[in-house]
């Protein structure tokens, strides 16, 4: 995964609070490391989208929503939302189905908190992803990626749907699937949403939350998407005797984007990449349970603290990776945010900023940028060392497939 502009604020050792121990107690690491074991388990085959294994995590999900207590949010009085995407398996495509699994906890707001994590994985490397040479039929388990988080999203639930207290909030529990193939679950929640998305307050994202190193700490994305980010979370990490370093993006390789590109605020729990990621080698074993446990007591400490004062947060778009590079390494931009998680050929566009080249050459979200000039764009490398050739006031022709129609724009940058 990839961070841009992180400084790094090392918070010392505090004293856990009386509360604090009480969450911690309710959050207990050997329940979450009971979850992670069952998820990254070889019998789910490493949860590939749209994969019997993977249905068995949804199940798996919805029976602890169930549990819970949570309100069934997929549609039709269901926890799973369907939609379709395409597999590619030894050249063919195949239409599929996949599945997010989401939950509901009603306490009779206006105002809703969406809390977040993908529980799609590689499977047995088929799909898309793997670094372990030559992977096709090894189980990925994905123990990290992200059995760690949709653990931590299990419990959570559990935690503030039996803690006896009706916040100012609903939330809403969403186990997204198709990440790992360009972030389609969260996608296609934000384009076809269960509850309305006027109603969303704010989103949390818990992406590779397994391994905790003490010494380096939690990283924090989205700092910049909320004022509120950076009132509260410094005093609740130190709270929870955590150091951590933020990352003021919205945009990143993970479900939170997709949020932020409604213009919602976000935050991005993430404990760093490791030797074992995208590997066959990332097991349960590995996981530092007790690690979680602080990681979603800092959450439900954000949560109660946000609900003392309840209402919408102030949204501020905090910029976007690329365009950081290209302002200070490029004499051109071309104001688009590039989709990091898109694995076909070419830059698939996931946004589009007003009034910059792009948007007013008529280039779209979801087109996908096969040609700068004369750069065949291949992925998202060619595209930067194409940016680099160009000198602002010239005009280019940049060629898209938008659907399955080619087109030619000419931009001016």
């Amino acid at each position: 995964m990839r961070f841009n502009n992180i400084r790094t604020l090392f918070i010392g050792a505090g004293v856990f609070l009386f509360s604090l121990c009480a969450v911690a107690q309710d959050l207990a690491s050997q329940d979450i490391l009971a979850h992670i074991q069952v998820l990254a388990s070889d019998s789910l085959e490493g949860r590939g989208t749209a994969t019997v294994g993977e249905m068995k995590a949804a199940r798996y999900i919805a029976s602890w929503f169930k549990r819970a207590g949570l309100e069934p949010k997929g549609g039709n009085g269901s926890f799973f939302q369907p939609f379709g995407t395409v597999i590619h398996y030894e050249g063919i495509p195949h239409q599929v189905t996949a599945h997010n699994v989401v939950g509901f906890l009603d306490n009779g707001s206006d105002q809703t908190i969406v809390i977040g994590a993908h529980y799609d994985h590689l499977g047995k490397g088929y799909q898309t992803g793997s670094l372990t040479a030559d992977s096709e039929d090894l189980i990925h388990n994905g123990a990290d990626d992200n059995a760690s988080g949709t653990a931590g999203l299990i419990e959570l639930a559990r935690y503030f749907a039996g803690n006896k207290v009706k916040e100012k909030y609903n939330v809403l529990f969403i186990a997204f699937s198709g990440e790992e193939l360009g972030l389609l679950g969260s996608k296609f929640f934000t384009s076809h949403p269960t509850i309305p998305m006027e109603s969303v307050a704010f989103m949390i994202n818990m992406d590779m939350i397994g391994r905790l190193d003490e010494s380096k700490g939690l990283t924090i994305g989205g700092w910049g998407t909320s004022p509120s980010w950076g009132t509260l979370l410094p005093a609740l990490a130190l709270k929870n005797t955590l150091k951590f370093a933020v990352d003021s993006s919205g945009i990143g390789p993970s479900d939170h984007t997709s949020f932020y590109l409604q213009q919602k605020p976000v935050l991005f729990f993430f404990t760093g990449v490791h030797s074992d990621y995208h590997k066959v080698t990332d097991d349960a074993d590995k996981i530092n349970a007790p690690g979680v446990s602080k990681i979603l007591g800092l959450v439900v400490g954000l949560v109660t603290e946000l609900d003392k004062k309840g209402g919408m947060l102030t949204f501020t778009e905090a910029g976007n990776p690329h365009t950081q590079e290209a302002q200070t390494s490029f004499k051109v931009t071309l104001g688009i945010i590039p989709d990091y998680s898109f694995n076909g050929r070419g830059l698939r566009i996931d946004g589009v900023t007003k009034n910059r080249p792009a948007a007013k050459a008529g280039l779209a979200t979801g087109d996908i940028i096969v040609k700068m000039g004369e750069y065949p764009i291949k992925d998202i490398q060619d595209y930067m060392k194409s940016l680099g050739q160009f000198e602002s006031g010239q005009s280019i022709d940049v060629e898209v497939r938008r659907s399955e129609e080619s087109k030619a724009f000419r931009v001016t940058f």
